[in-house]
């Protein structure tokens, strides 16, 4: 089976994109993957260096919900469709919505991992700003787009129902929808290290939507260390010091830098609680990074969270700091409650989010599309 990837080198879905990539290449799938966005560092791509059987196109092509986009949109499509014409894939794996309307005779599946009108909806900031006329007139450029390319598409894959089903709501139901839980290699994490006495929150301080703030406005009990990107970086010639203080009367933050992903794994192994404070959280690979680390989890109520960890999480009531302080301190005056709910999390990351078990119902839903294919001709 030969499947073409797209992905997305700006955002945290290319963690997705690497999993399921590597996922694919070592169960005997051959592999092309066309990157947009960007051309990655070398410390993106340097998972490829043994994957037999990938072939990676790096593009730059803008990214649909980027200003301007629609500049590049007709010759990224024409490059896809010549790249299909010349390679013919048995089935094209899409992570942008602009290309699900490819006029090829290939099956194709569009995956639904955020789109920015659900993510307008979530996020109050962006909710009440309002738009100028070019402004309205690219979003409704947007919409039409995300329409077309869900009613061209074979199937349409979501990371969650609630996100299918937020995803539907605003835009239409696909004429095939799945739900396929994002997954992560556990021989990537260490839960085996002793654990600190923090909390550890992965995004950045200043992302509306990521509402990492809520972690300095009440004092805590214990260290809280912010990691201000989920991008990971090449390990510099030079050791960097890129350690910040935010200090207030009543707490104090440390906020780092983009880490390697040696540092940012060390950070996962030694913090005893995660914080997932998002409001709008499509794929939250970071917390199932937590999760394989044995992190107590404390999570937004919202959801997502709810759908994906179900009594493996505490929650703290939606949006609310004065909450999650609470929670905060009630994990590190409970230890045993502490220990329980990193066990909960580890126990369902293994059994609900590997890597393996996205591979094998992709796979089974490639099988399926390209047998209806096979049989319509």
């Amino acid at each position: 089976m030969h499947v073409l990837v797209t992905g997305d080198t700006l955002s945290g879905s290319w963690v997705y994109t690497r999993e399921l990539v590597a996922g694919l290449v070592t169960r005997g799938v051959r592999v092309t993957l066309v990157s947009f966005g960007d051309i990655p560092l070398p410390a993106q791509t340097s998972w490829m260096d043994h994957l037999h059987g990938l072939d990676y196109r790096p593009t730059a092509f803008r990214l649909e919900w980027m200003q301007e986009a629609e500049e590049d949109r007709a010759e990224a499509a024409s490059f896809l469709m010549s790249l299909a014409q010349e390679l013919r894939p048995d089935l094209l794996h899409l992570h942008q919505f602009s290309y699900g309307n490819l006029p090829v005779d290939i099956p194709r599946i569009v995956m639904a991992h955020g789109d920015l009108l659900t993510w307008r909806e979530a996020v109050p900031e962006q909710q009440h700003r309002p738009l100028n006329a070019a402004e309205r007139y690219a979003r409704a450029r947007y919409r039409d787009t995300v329409l077309l390319g869900i009613a061209c598409a074979d199937a349409v894959v979501a990371p969650s129902a609630w996100m299918l089903n937020r995803f539907s709501a605003m835009y239409t139901m696909p004429r095939r929808a799945e739900v396929i839980y994002p997954g992560r290699n556990p021989i990537f994490f260490n839960p085996y290290v002793s654990k600190d006495d923090c909390v550890l929150a992965v995004g950045r301080l200043v992302d509306a939507n990521r509402q990492l703030s809520l972690l300095t406005q009440h004092e805590h009990p214990l260290p809280v260390c912010i990691v201000g990107s989920e991008q990971t970086v090449a390990t510099p010639l030079n050791p960097i010091r890129a350690d910040v203080k935010v200090a207030t009367e009543e707490t104090s933050v440390a906020i780092r830098g983009p880490q390697t992903e040696a540092q940012l794994r060390a950070l996962y192994s030694r913090a005893a609680i995660y914080a997932a404070t998002s409001r709008y959280e499509p794929l939250g690979m970071p917390v199932l990074e937590a999760a394989f680390s044995r992190c107590a989890i404390v999570a937004n109520d919202i959801p997502s969270y709810r759908e994906m960890w179900g009594d493996a999480a505490l929650y703290f009531r939606t949006n609310d700091a004065s909450s999650l302080a609470a929670s905060i301190r009630l994990l590190n005056d409970d230890r045993t409650m502490r220990r329980a709910y990193a066990e909960l999390a580890y126990a369902r990351a293994r059994e609900r989010f590997t890597t393996k078990r996205m591979i094998d119902e992709y796979l089974q839903l490639y099988r399926s599309l390209i047998s209806v294919r096979t049989a319509a001709a």
